[in-house]
């Protein structure tokens, strides 16, 4: 038995049932952008103070040299490129929910894809820090990038690391124009309830570019729209595929495996859903969002953490097996090493965290419980950080040769980095969900019935 207000109207009806008409729409989602409140003001001086760690252990660095962190040799790659790659595979999601679920016109997407394309855009910001940061003395950053010089110095086309700086550019620049274009309706009607003639309104008013919601306007703004989706779709798969690449296209243990571009790309998506839902479950209970984010939005995206979990979970286990069926004595060792070896806590952690925690959203009971879901994605994060790790540090640790083996230690300047590194991206995040509207007022409006004001909700009994 369903109650007729489920199944009066279909599926939009469904996605958000407790909104009646258009106008509460905008009002329960710009309300957002009122001053904020004492949580609000909390994280960000937690934000603020977090980067000034990251400035005061870059600074450090920079004064000093690398030899600050615990970079040695032959482990020169550790827990920055870790943290890079942490951060690119961060950044999937935005693009998978704008752009694929779009193109498969999944309705659930509606309430969260602008948080996901927001913190796309953050995520690659922060990446990008760490290039600069490995580099040591930064400020000679610029040769990294192939451009006609008088120094004779050209980077490698054949190197992936120089595919790296084309494939995230790349994806930045889309990305980044796919969130402003699907923000500029939104941002029309934010500069209509905003003060006449305050800062915030002249600066809508030159973000939303001139938008008055004329048919002209739609029909250019749905072909536009649809088009970037089009383009940006492929960098789903191309982005973190090559990223994988920097380490398959070695001869390193462990590294040089052809299933390390679906498997980085499943694990990327996995990660980058992950962090949606951590961020979006503080966003619905501190500003009542929970008409449009509601349990089937968050029940679609553990579905999709656990399908992305469960190809990540079977690619370890593919590893695993073929270093043993590969014969090669150095794979043998390099993943007993991992279970066993100096670092058999960091695959532990990979292990729990990736393939046994996720196990959990099989049960539909879980799904459907906000805060567990917040506590499992927390896990996972941790794990796929831990898990980009284990794959950096130790096959680097333990290459071909037994007398050139370390063991690599993170160092306090590089655990300083790091955290910063999640306060840089909280701090643009805070900002973005006071400056714009968190929530895609005008695609929620296309999911709902006709406005119904007046008209009170039935609730008599209907056969299913």
């Amino acid at each position: 038995m369903a109650t007729a207000s489920e199944t009066e109207v279909g599926r939009g009806a469904q996605t958000h049932p407790d909104v009646t008409t258009y106008g509460e729409v905008n009002t329960d989602v710009l309300k957002i952008l009122s001053p904020p409140g004492k949580w609000w003001w909390i994280l960000f001086g937690l934000s603020v103070a977090g980067i000034g760690l990251l400035a005061f252990s870059w600074g450090n660095q920079i004064i000093n040299g690398i030899g600050l962190t615990g970079l040695n040799t032959p482990v020169g790659w550790g827990a920055y490129i870790t943290t890079f790659v942490f951060w690119v595979g961060i950044a999937h999601s935005g693009t998978l929910i704008s752009a694929i679920l779009y193109l498969f016109r999944a309705r659930w997407r509606q309430s969260i894809y602008r948080a996901a394309e927001a913190m796309t855009v953050f995520a690659v910001m922060t990446a990008g820090l760490f290039p600069l940061i490995h580099v040591g003395r930064v400020w000679h950053a610029y040769w990294l990038f192939p451009y006609p010089n008088e120094r004779m110095l050209w980077p490698n086309f054949r190197s992936p690391l120089v595919w790296d700086v084309f494939a995230v550019t790349t994806y930045f620049t889309v990305s980044s124009l796919f969130f402003l274009l699907g923000l500029i309706p939104d941002i029309a009607a934010a500069r209509d309830q905003a003060k006449p003639g305050s800062i915030r309104q002249k600066i809508y008013k030159a973000i939303s570019f001139g938008w008055r919601g004329t048919d002209r306007q739609w029909h250019h703004f749905g072909k536009a729209y649809l088009f970037m989706a089009a383009l940006a779709t492929p960098l789903v798969i191309s982005v973190h595929s090559v990223v994988s690449w920097d380490f398959a296209m070695g001869i390193v243990p462990g590294w040089h495996a052809t299933i390390f571009a679906p498997y980085f790309v499943a694990g990327a998506i996995f990660s980058g859903v992950a962090m949606v839902i951590t961020l979006m479950v503080p966003i619905r209970k501190i500003f009542g969002l929970e008409k449009y984010l509601t349990v089937r939005h968050f029940d679609a995206m553990a579905k999709l953490i656990l399908l992305t979990g469960l190809i990540v979970f079977y690619a370890y286990l593919v590893e695993f097996f073929m270093a043993w069926y590969s014969g090669e004595d150095p794979e043998r060792r390099l993943f007993w090493n991992r279970l066993f070896g100096h670092y058999w806590w960091a695959t532990w952690i990979m292990l729990i965290c990736n393939g046994f925690i996720p196990i959990l959203l099989w049960f539909r009971r879980v799904r459907h419980s906000i805060a567990a879901l917040f506590v499992i994605t927390i896990f996972i994060n941790i794990g796929m950080w831990f898990e980009r790790f284990v794959i950096i540090a130790t096959s680097l640790a333990t290459e071909f040769m037994p007398f050139a083996w370390n063991v690599y230690r993170p160092s306090v300047t590089e655990m300083g980095i790091m955290v910063g590194s999640f306060a840089w991206f909280s701090f643009w995040f805070l900002i973005f969900i006071r400056m714009l509207p968190p929530v895609a007022i005008a695609e929620i409006k296309e999911v709902l019935p006709p406005p119904m004001r007046g008209r009170p909700k039935r609730t008599k009994e209907v056969s299913s």
